[in-house]
C-alpha cells in the first residue's frame, strides 16, 4: 500500500510559477512509475507528466512540454511538478498516481495508487 498526499496547490496569476509536491508512504516507493494528471470541471482527467523510478526518462503531455518538469527525490519519497509559465487553461484539480508500468503510463489505468489532489486555479 502506498500513500500519496499532494501539497503547494493554490490561486497563481497567469504567467505565474508553481511547485506540487507528492509525499508518499511506504518503504517502496523508488519502486514505481510517478505520474501527475489533472481534472478540470465537465472534463476528463488528463495526464500530465510522468517519471521512472529512478528519474531517468520523463514524458510530459505536449499541453504542458516545455513549461511543466517533473521531478522526483527517492530519500525524500517525494515527486515534484514544477510548472511556470501557467496559463488560465492550466485550471484543474491535480493529481499524482503511483504505478509499476511505463509503456501505457499516460494512461490512468497504469496506476494503482492516487492521492487526494490539490487544487490550481489560474487567473487571467
Amino acid at each position: 500500500q502506498v500513500q500519496l498526499v499532494e501539497s503547494g496547490g493554490g490561486l497563481v496569476q497567469a504567467g505565474g510559477s508553481l511547485r506540487l509536491s507528492c509525499a508518499a508512504s511506504g518503504r517502496t516507493f523508488s519502486s514505481y512509475t510517478m505520474g501527475w494528471f489533472r481534472q478540470a470541471p465537465g472534463k476528463e482527467r488528463e495526464f500530465v507528466a510522468v517519471i521512472s523510478r529512478n528519474g531517468g526518462y520523463t514524458y510530459y503531455a505536449d499541453s504542458v512540454k516545455g513549461r511543466f518538469t517533473i521531478s522526483r527525490d527517492n530519500a525524500k519519497n517525494t515527486v515534484y511538478l514544477q510548472m511556470n509559465s501557467l496559463k488560465p487553461e492550466d485550471t484543474a484539480l491535480y493529481y499524482c498516481a503511483a504505478g509499476h508500468g511505463w509503456t501505457s503510463a499516460a494512461t490512468a489505468n497504469a496506476y494503482d495508487y492516487w492521492g487526494q489532489g490539490t487544487q490550481i486555479t489560474v487567473s487571467s
